[in-house]
């Protein structure tokens, strides 16, 4: 593939930085095709084909709900509602909850080649999600800093802005400081991992209230908020999302060059099957 050096700067809250990673500057049509090219990009490291971690954003071009691998549909979501609201559903490759994809929300994926072996999974949230809350913080305005927030890790894969004025009076009444602002899974293979989430900037939140029922599991952080009372948008903008994810992981190569037959494999046996989308 394609390489050519383009060097956004580390921030030092995220440790020494990584080695050099590839920005894969390519978003598909549909939700369908950038979750294969997720799995594709996964594949070519399980198998040895690529040796150098990938990072990429895309966004959603219209609301879309997507299952976690072994999600139940009537469990998580309300498919009358979706049907109703024209809002398609889809699966994930990766474990975690149901979640709502659409304008404002940047989704970020990285893929790492392990030769050797994957480390533990702890591990692998850690190396994924404290540099990107670093950069995060590191990008507030000040005027966020000087009124308390700050973004950290939370739950097993999850990354929430403090409150300290507690937001909306009833978040106050509870004392309930944090509120979400993205949603992550995995998925490992023996030589490979993909990591990849959510980034909510200026996300339609009610969206998530109506399609989404209250999750079956939920990280003790949440203390049985609603999805209302539960999520928050960052809005710091979609290039300041891009640039913090490139930061965090030192993506100072660049490519335009994806598999596309990988992809479109994918997308034929699994994402754009009913079968596999419904099967739980």
């Amino acid at each position: 593939m394609r390489q050519r050096p383009e060097a956004p700067a580390n921030h030092p809250e995220s440790g020494p930085p990584a080695p050099p990673a590839v920005w894969l500057d390519v978003t598909l049509p549909s939700v369908e095709q950038n979750l294969a090219l997720d799995e594709a990009l996964l594949e070519l490291a399980h198998e040895g084909l690529v040796t150098t971690t990938y990072v990429r954003t895309w966004m959603a071009a219209e609301p879309v709900v997507v299952l976690g691998s072994s999600s139940r549909v009537d469990e998580e979501l309300d498919s009358l509602v979706c049907e109703a609201a024209g809002v398609r559903v889809v699966r994930r490759p990766s474990g975690g909850a149901t979640v709502v994809l659409g304008p404002g929300c940047l989704m970020w994926s990285v893929v790492t080649p392990h030769p050797v072996g994957v480390p533990a999974i702890e591990a692998i949230h850690a190396a994924m999600l404290d540099p990107l809350a670093a950069a995060i913080n590191a990008a507030l305005p000040a005027a966020a800093h000087h009124a308390g927030h700050r973004v950290a890790r939370r739950g097993t894969s999850d990354l929430a802005i403090s409150d300290p004025q507690g937001g909306e009076p009833a978040h106050r009444e509870r004392d309930v400081p944090e509120r979400k602002v993205s949603g992550n899974a995995l998925r490992v293979r023996r030589h490979g991992v993909l990591y990849h989430g959510t980034l909510l900037d200026s996300f339609n939140l009610s969206l998530v209230a109506k399609v989404l029922r209250h999750p079956p599991r939920e990280p003790d952080y949440r203390s049985r908020r609603s999805h209302s009372d539960f999520l928050a948008n960052l809005n710091l903008g979609r290039e300041a999302l891009e640039k913090i994810v490139r930061t965090a992981f030192n993506a100072t190569l660049a490519t335009g060059d994806w598999p596309s037959d990988r992809v479109s494999r994918l997308v034929a046996e699994r994402y754009a099957a009913n079968d596999w989308t419904r099967r739980l």
